[in-house]
Parts: C-alpha cells; sequence; structure tokens
C-alpha cells in the first residue's frame, strides 16, 4: 500500500474512532411483543426501502451487500417513555425490553407496489411524505432506529419512508460505502416516482444525511435530466451534514433542472466527520463544513434559493459533531415542524436558544438566543495538507449557473 493511502486510513481510522463505539447488541429486528407491562410506549410505522442484500437472518433483514432487486418492508418501532430526545435507547441485551429500549414491534415484507401504496393509504399523514436517507457507516438497523427517533422527536405529520443503501458500516468501507450510493441512485430515483405517482402523496420532503446527500443529489439529478426537472411533488430537500464536494454539488445542483425544490443544507464548521472525509478526498472542502455566512459563499448561496443553518454553536452528545440535525430536540423539532411544510425561518418566535445562525434569502440572522462561548476551531489534521486550489467564487457562480444545454450525458 503507497505511503500515501497508509497515512489516509490511519487518519480515517483516529477521526472516525469514536463511531465504533456503539456499544450495543446487534441484531434487533427480530420483533418483541408489546405487554400490559410497557403501557405509553409510542410508536412509529415506517416503510423501508432496500437496495442491500437480504442477510436471511430474521434478527438483522438485510446486509451490507449489495442487491440487484430493492425490497421493501413494513416495520414497526416502539419508543419508551422515559428517554432524552435526539437519543435512540439501544438495547444492553436481547431481547429488547420495550419500557426501557427502542424495540421493533411488526417486520412484514412488502412484495409489490400496490401493497405498498396499500400501506400508505393505512398510514397517511395528511397526503406527505418523508424520505430519510442515511449516512456512511450505517447497519439497517442503526438507520431504522435513527429514523423513529426523528418522527417521534421531531412532531411531524408525515408518512415516513426509509431508503437504506448498501453500507458495509466499517470505517475502511468508506470508498465501497460510496461506490454503494451510486449502485442505488437509480432505485432511489424509482421510489421518488413510484411515490410521487401515488394520488394519496401531496408532498414529498427528502430529507438526507452525511453521504446520503450524495445519492440524494445524484438521484434528483437523473431525474432531472430525464424529464427537465424534479417531479413537482417533491417540495422540500434537507442535506443535513452533506458530505459532497462543493464545485460537484454545484453541478448537480443546476443539472436537475427547473423549478426546484426547496433547498436547505445544515452545517457545521467543527465536522469532524467531514474534515476527514475532506482529508481522504485529497484536501477537497465539503458542503457541510462551509462557513455560510461568509463569502463567496452567502451571495452563492442567496442567488441560488438554498437556505444554510450552521449549527456550529449547537451542543450535542456526539463527539464527531456529524448528527446535530438529529441530536438536537430543537433542530430536529425545527424540521419536522417548519421546513417540512415549506415555512421560513424568518419569523421572530423561532427560539432554539443555541445560536444558530441562518443565512435565509442572503441575510445572515440568529435564529434564537447564544448561548456559552464560541465553539472550538475546527479539526485540523496532524500532516500539512498539500496546497489546493480551493474553489472561488468564479467558479462556484459558474457551476450554479452553467448552461444546461450542454446536457453531458445526452450527447
Amino acid at each position: 500500500m503507497p505511503r500515501a493511502t497508509s497515512l489516509r486510513l490511519i487518519a480515517l481510522l483516529v477521526l472516525l474512532a469514536p463511531l465504533c463505539a456503539c456499544g450495543h447488541p446487534s441484531g434487533v429486528m427480530q420483533p418483541v411483543a408489546l405487554t400490559a407491562a410497557t403501557p405509553g410506549t409510542a410508536q412509529v410505522d415506517m416503510l423501508v426501502a432496500t437496495t442491500r442484500q437480504p442477510s436471511g437472518d430474521p434478527a438483522t433483514l438485510f446486509n451490507g451487500e449489495r442487491s440487484p432487486k430493492p425490497s421493501m418492508t413494513d416495520v414497526a418501532v416502539s419508543i419508551p417513555t422515559k428517554r432524552e430526545p435526539g437519543t435512540v435507547q439501544w438495547p444492553q441485551r436481547l431481547p429488547p425490553n420495550p419500557a426501557t429500549d427502542f424495540a421493533v414491534t411488526r417486520v412484514k415484507q412488502i412484495d409489490t407496489i400496490p401493497e405498498g401504496r396499500a400501506w400508505f393509504r393505512q398510514h397517511i399523514q395528511g397526503g406527505h411524505a418523508l424520505v430519510f436517507i442515511h449516512g456512511f457507516n450505517n447497519t439497517y438497523e442503526d438507520s431504522v432506529f435513527r429514523l423513529a427517533q426523528i418522527v417521534h422527536d421531531s412532531g411531524m405529520q408525515a408518512t415516513p419512508i426509509l431508503f437504506t443503501w448498501p453500507s458495509r458500516a466499517q470505517l475502511t468501507g468508506y470508498e465501497y460505502d460510496k461506490e454503494s450510493t451510486n449502485y442505488s441512485r437509480t432505485a432511489l430515483e424509482q421510489s421518488l416516482r413510484v411515490l410521487a405517482a401515488d394520488p394519496d402523496v401531496k408532498d414529498i420532503t427528502i430529507l438526507a444525511h452525511s453521504m446520503g446527500t450524495w445519492l440524494a443529489m445524484e438521484s434528483l439529478r437523473q431525474m432531472g435530466i430525464r424529464d427537465g426537472h424534479v417531479n413537482a411533488k417533491i417540495h422540500n430537500v434537507i442535506l443535513a451534514s452533506p458530505d459532497i464536494d462543493i464545485q460537484v454539488f454545484a453541478k448537480q445542483f443546476v443539472e436537475m433542472g427547473d423549478p426546484k425544490p426547496t433547498f436547505t443544507i445544515f452545517v457545521s464548521q467543527d465536522d469532524r466527520a467531514l474534515a476527514a472525509s475532506s482529508f481522504i478526498t485529497g484536501n477537497v472542502s465539503r458542503l457541510g463544513a462551509i462557513d455560510p455566512s461568509k463569502e463567496p459563499y452567502r451571495s452563492r448561496l442567496e442567488k441560488a434559493g438554498i437556505t444554510a443553518i450552521d449549527l456550529t454553536k449547537v451542543k450535542t452528545g456526539d463527539s464527531l459533531h456529524h448528527g446535530k440535525f438529529a441530536e438536537s430536540p430543537g433542530i430536529v423539532q425545527l424540521i419536522g415542524q417548519r421546513l417540512m411544510t415549506g415555512q421560513t425561518l424568518t419569523d421572530s418566535n423561532i427560539s432554539l436558544g443555541q445560536g444558530v445562525a441562518a443565512v435565509v434569502g442572503g441575510t445572515a440572522r440568529t435564529v434564537g438566543t447564544i448561548a456559552g462561548a464560541a465553539v472550538a476551531a475546527p479539526l485540523t489534521i496532524v500532516e500539512q495538507p498539500a496546497k489546493r486550489q480551493q474553489p472561488t467564487g468564479t467558479e462556484l457562480e459558474d457551476s450554479l449557473h452553467n448552461d444546461r444545454q450542454s446536457k453531458p450525458l445526452t450527447q
């Protein structure tokens, strides 16, 4: 292995080591029964679409390998009453205890599109659908429990749909995971088309995290290239800690055509996972780590109509500062109660209490009040990075407003 590759791998393992410390058993997908001893538990029903390979084990359902045939599953998750918002109560032993742990209470395979539409009619929430796409280093059960937590804590009125792609859930699997998102982009595009074609669906919000934002953008770009624009039912796209090269995002954005959904991005300059990603991809800046109040980003985001929310000052228990969107009660409620419904962030009655900076319409403002001292500087990697040309305002301008008539994939 070349020395440079070895150094990057070592850096990745060191920087992302906290991700290994999950401290919970695997194999929680085997349903458990609720009893009279577990009153008051909440339940989240979701439809799970995946390009993962079936594991053949009812305790895991799907593994991290790729399947040529997508699968759909009806899953119900029970959530205990006593817990801190923003947390997932993993069981310390199996089977889970619904009184204290997140627990799967129902698993049912969905074999056809009509069965999927029947499921949606039975679980309809005003015709609103949320499609969640997880990030790097996630198992099937990781993504199921995370979506259940987000839906419950946000109070959103929407039908939850999880799209989970083949992640091996290993720190050394970064490149495999990235290729798995490319492998899955057509399946996600088709899933969105099927969902949008359902007459019971009024609007769709996409919530993607980390590496899953790449998958979301690629699928929307494909849809735009095929049709000239993204399906009109896809109203909102929320990208949390997007692990995307800034210039590549700009090209994806413009090539999905017009009109576009409303875009919101959550960024944080102290995101250690994105610092590691930047390092292993050649010191290229990631979209999720920008300071949106500074130029050239501020004016470019304004012209593109993208809202950026800076979570740098938000404190959560995540040592990597990579999952703030889900682990901060105020932020997850902001997603569920405002962003999903297309409401702006300019109202004076928004108060998150942690000095969240939002760049809305080109104006930087504080949502809530600043609490505590300034956050520590973003992580710096202990190897002198090679000097590389960073994106300039002109390059971002060219990418965000490029002439779509070039149609690079249709020549």
